[in-house]
């Protein structure tokens, strides 16, 4: 017997066997009125109504809802009331400036668009067949409690969402991620970190980055607690992990050292640090030093966790958690141990090429790029998906990445296209050449930086620079460092040579990543 994969099978887990418990706390301070908490009977009950709104709406089978959102009540339950109705979700960085969202929307075909109050007035010109705001507007027009939706013949290979990720080219490229490819990332991921009924989840990862990395509908399934919060802030994050008992939160390397800088000013006070012993955190973007490793165990008491993978990828492909083998080692020793990007994930093969680039083979891999089978096909090639980094695989069969192949830097656990930052300071008329960079950042991981030749007699100055691509880029993009060189090294036939670039700042690091 062979019985489709979909998402569904996670919400209607939980409404079957956990229908009054407590599936989720909505953030209470938004725009948007906060449906507190509700049971995953309700929760189930409102994925079907968002079903029924978009049968009403005439919004078929397949095509495309788009939602810019921060995290939310209201996304968590579209990833089942959208998706898995057949309809394709397509969660959007709530970091992009109207432009991007515009191309993402008119490239993924979307037929709405949900939009978050707190971007309503920045997404005003966005055009969309049928746009909503999110919260009141969208919850009379999509909640239709009154009508059983129409029924989906369920099919794993079906798009269930199409996630926009920044890459080698100037535009973002859509993700494809099967039904399959979901649930296969979801249980494997939950079964690695063991996620139980007993466990409450803290949101301080997007939802719209790679669907949570899929622990969504892992914690879900489980009957696990969801916890909204919709700014990240240290202390908050503290504060909300001894509230409500919080034992498990995923995020890049910049969220593990905003709750290490706020325990530090605790401890400072002689108070104790929520979660430790009980809490464990997922950390993925970027690999954090090793310090920053020790730390976790020493100063929190949170175990760490380290995962590798790519939209791409759903996204888990390596995981790297402690083991018995390491537990008469130093904190050191350990740190050392877990900075490694970690093993295959179950069902995972990786492998490295003749030119030293990480691929990887596995059930969570993409069906392609939305409406771009070219890019598909240099991905997807001889049986692989090429990541784009460089590394290696030690003795142990740990991945250990090096270096990146693609001009892709990553800030804050988001990727940043070098070539799209370029793209919008050569929009300064007085910038003659530019070379975007990452260099290694104790905070964010990576910065953006870019080394800039201006034309002659030019008086532009960083602060101005800066200021111009903050009307072009989403924030996060913008170049938060800025060079001014007479020159840019480059080939005989004029391309940049960026490692050459890069060579100064990296200067004895290890690795050529941070």
């Amino acid at each position: 017997m062979k019985v489709a994969l979909t998402v569904t099978d996670f919400i209607r887990r939980a409404e079957l066997v956990y229908p009054d418990r407590v599936a989720v706390v909505d953030e209470p301070d938004q725009p948007a009125e906060s449906w507190g908490s509700i049971d995953y009977r309700e929760m189930a009950r409102r994925a079907r109504a968002i079903a029924a709104g978009l049968d009403e709406l005439g919004i078929g089978v397949g095509e495309r809802v788009a939602m810019v959102s921060h995290n939310s009540a209201r996304l968590l339950t579209a990833l089942f009331g959208v998706s898995g109705s057949g309809r394709v979700l397509v969660p959007i960085n709530f970091r992009l400036v109207a432009a991007e969202v515009k191309y993402i929307v008119e490239h993924s075909g979307a037929r709405l668009l949900l939009v978050d109050p707190e971007l309503a007035d920045a997404l005003a010109d966005v055009e969309c067949e049928r746009t909503m705001i999110i919260g009141a507007e969208s919850d009379a027009v999509l909640m239709k409690f009154d009508t059983e939706p129409v029924g989906w013949e369920p099919d794993e290979d079906a798009t269930a969402t199409i996630n926009y990720t920044s890459g080698t080219t100037a535009r973002p490229k859509g993700v494809q991620l099967t039904h399959r490819n979901l649930w296969i990332n979801a249980t494997t991921f939950g079964w690695h970190m063991g996620v139980s009924d007993r466990d409450v989840y803290l949101h301080t990862l997007p939802q719209f980055h790679c669907n949570g990395w899929g622990m969504l509908y892992a914690v879900s399934a489980m009957g696990g607690r969801h916890v909204i919060i919709r700014k990240i802030d240290g202390h908050e994050i503290l504060r909300r992990v001894e509230e409500h008992g919080v034992t498990l939160i995923c995020g890049a390397p910049a969220v593990l050292n905003a709750v290490l800088d706020a325990a530090a000013e605790l401890a400072a006070d002689g108070r104790p640090i929520p979660g430790s012993g009980t809490m464990r955190i997922v950390v993925a973007g970027a690999p954090p030093p090793t310090k920053t490793i020790e730390r976790t165990e020493t100063e929190l008491g949170w175990e760490f966790v380290q995962i590798y993978g790519l939209t791409e990828t759903a996204p888990l492909i390596t995981i790297n958690r402690n083991r018995v083998e390491y537990d008469d080692l130093t904190p050191h020793e350990r740190a050392q141990k877990l900075s490694r990007a970690g093993a295959p994930s179950f069902g995972t093969t990786m492998a490295v090429d003749a030119e030293g680039e990480i691929m990887a083979r596995s059930n969570t891999i993409m069906a392609g790029y939305w409406e771009q089978p070219d890019q598909t096909d240099a991905a997807i090639r001889d049986g692989f998906f090429h990541t784009g980094d460089g590394g290696t695989i030690d003795d142990d069969h740990y991945v250990v990445i090096s270096d990146r192949k693609k001009d892709v830097i990553i800030s804050g656990g988001e990727n940043v296209s070098s070539i799209e930052v370029e793209d919008a300071i050569f929009q300064h008329p007085d910038v003659t050449e530019v070379a975007v960079i990452g260099i290694p950042d104790e905070k964010w991981g990576e910065l953006v930086t870019a080394l800039v030749v201006t034309a002659p007699g030019s008086d532009l100055d960083e602060a101005t620079l800066i200021a111009h691509t903050r009307g072009l880029l989403a924030g996060y993009k913008c170049p938060k460092k800025i060079e001014f060189r007479d020159e840019l090294a480059r080939t005989a036939t004029g391309k940049l040579q960026k490692f050459k670039l890069r060579e100064p700042f990296w200067h004895g690091a290890e690795k050529q990543i941070n």
